[in-house]
């Protein structure tokens, strides 16, 4: 019985092209990690060095994606493994960012290997035949288990299904009985490394959302307004980093009780500039006429997204708002080299002290 392998690995003999079981395919499967303190730039750049690779890229944001190796074998008459490899590298030389990569056969083994790889990067390839993916799966505590949640993991536990490979030793009917039919049924089949989800071509999604949750009760006031500015906030870092633009704000309001408002409301024109998101969501929050609502959380979402850079940017003769520009780029620049978040609006960063029980006198 062979072992997973961390560098070059050779396939098994293909038999099919198309993923699902382990022994229905060559291990041509790449689950890409990035770095979790990537920016939103960084992370479009990662996507497109992929696609150099293969087209079969799937963005699975905020910092990871699935790549189908099958053409970039044959392309490169390199094994999938030596493929990732190859990957790493030209992302640290070129983006100066490390990857984590897992190689297997399906996408439930694939993130299962790259998430089992310790920080900042690595590679881990499973190879394709049975044998091998039940020598990696089974000793691994149940909840390494991609797709699996740790409340179902905590439920597996309870039965005595401490494992993965535990999942592969009992009857399908028992997880089925203990997670609800699918969830069962999808954590018996991972179990065994089977997952016939394809890799399908996906860019950045049409919708982008941040959320807050209040660690008290708050009504509409100061801080649940800073709280929505530090939202916007979030939000256009988040567009603008991935050169995309809003044409509709949603915002969704959570109460006491676990009772819910939204509303969605179409911007003027596509942008991802926080005064035009500021005033929208604003006037989202104005609509909601909370009075003494007592609100437990937000979720502020961009809607029916666009790429930015077929946008065409107006002259707006106001030269309050051309300033407001200048500085939302400088601040992205300062946010790009020392991090998301250092450089915010005085009202975010009050609440953020707020949130974290801190003075602010």
């Amino acid at each position: 019985m062979s072992t997973p392998e961390t560098s070059d690995t050779r396939d098994t003999p293909e038999t099919s092209d198309t993923p699902g079981s382990a022994d229905a395919a060559p291990a041509a499967i790449l689950h890409v990690r990035c770095a979790p303190t990537l920016t939103s730039e960084g992370y479009r750049e990662v996507l497109e060095l992929l696609r150099e690779f293969s087209p079969l890229v799937q963005a699975l944001p905020p910092r990871a994606a699935l790549v189908h190796a099958r053409g970039a074998r044959r392309y490169f008459g390199a094994d999938p493994a030596r493929i990732a490899e190859v990957v790493r590298l030209r992302a640290v030389a070129r983006l100066g960012t490390d990857l984590r990569i897992g190689v297997a056969s399906t996408w439930a083994v694939a993130a299962t290997a790259s998430a089992h790889l310790p920080g900042p990067g690595g590679i881990l390839a499973v190879p394709a035949d049975p044998g091998s993916v039940a020598a990696f799966l089974g000793p691994l505590p149940v909840e390494a288990l991609h797709g699996l949640g740790p409340r179902q993991a905590e439920a597996l536990r309870g039965y005595g299904l401490h494992t993965i490979g535990a999942l592969t030793e009992v009857a399908p009917g028992i997880p089925e009985r203990i997670l609800g039919k699918r969830a069962g049924r999808l954590a018996a089949e991972r179990a065994r490394g089977i997952d016939p989800r394809p890799v399908t071509p996906r860019d950045l999604p049409g919708s982008a959302s941040v959320r807050t949750r209040f660690t008290r009760q708050e009504l509409d006031g100061p801080h649940t307004r800073a709280a929505l500015l530090g939202l916007v906030v979030r939000l256009g870092a988040s567009l603008r980093g991935r050169r995309q633009a809003a044409r509709a704000l949603s915002l969704t309001l959570q109460f006491v009780g676990g009772t819910r408002w939204e509303k969605t409301r179409r911007l003027t024109e596509a942008s991802a500039h926080e005064e035009d998101l500021r005033t929208l969501a604003y006037r989202l929050m104005d609509a909601a006429g909370l009075q003494r609502a007592r609100l437990t959380g937000m979720v502020l979402r961009a809607e029916d997204l666009t790429g930015a850079a077929g946008l065409t940017r107006q002259l707006t003769l106001d030269p309050v708002r051309e300033a407001r520009l200048t500085v939302e780029a400088a601040v992205d620049r300062a946010n790009a080299r020392f991090g998301p978040g250092t450089v915010a609006p005085a009202s975010a960063f009050f609440e953020a002290r707020l949130a974290a029980g801190a003075p602010t006198g």
